[in-house]
């Protein structure tokens, strides 16, 4: 420890002008170029500190940002799975119901024009029974007035209260059966 201090007494005695030399005291001269260079390395060790935390905070931040981006993007993977497989369920479902709604569409159809066909055939029989009616009600009239001009011009008196007086027995005839 001696050394020491006489090395820091001896630099109050070096010649100021003169002589350059060169100290030979180990310990002296390494404490203080030990000190100069802690010094230094601290002085701009900081930054150099500070400069790596920095990166480590911005490698950690991209780290913790990249596994958010990885879990938002499996979601959104898992997302577009989900609505393609319902995509894909509209889509078949779609035809088939469109598919369904056609036949219904055909068969509903069918089944119209088969009351309109019914329709239209009892609109031909009904037309045709009533024409029928009308001629035969025509012909019945027409001959009705020829038989009664017939029999008015061939019956007299006597012969018409004969025919009467048959058909009053006739008629009696049957009210006796009838009881």
């Amino acid at each position: 420890m001696k050394n020491v201090t006489d090395s820091f007494v001896s630099l109050g005695h070096w010649p100021s002008a003169g002589s350059f030399g060169f100290n030979t005291d180990i310990l002296a001269t390494n404490l203080i170029n030990l000190s100069v260079v802690l010094g230094v390395l601290i002085f701009f060790g900081k930054g150099v500190y500070n400069r790596k935390q920095r990166i480590l905070n911005t490698i950690r931040n991209s780290e913790e940002l990249r596994e958010g981006a990885i879990e938002q993007l499996e979601k959104a993977r898992a997302r577009l799975r989900k609505i393609e497989i319902e995509a894909d369920e509209f889509r078949v479902n779609g035809y088939s119901e469109i598919e369904r709604e056609k036949l219904n569409l055909i068969d509903s159809t069918y089944k119209t024009l088969e009351q309109l066909e019914n329709y239209k055939n009892e609109t031909i029989n009904f037309e045709q029974q009533k024409a029928s009616n009308q001629v035969r009600q025509r012909v019945f009239q027409q001959a009705l007035q020829g038989a009664l001009g017939t029999l008015n011009s061939c019956l007299n008196n006597e012969l018409h209260l004969r025919t009467i007086s048959a058909n009053i027995g006739i008629l009696a005839a049957m009210k006796q059966i009838t009881d």
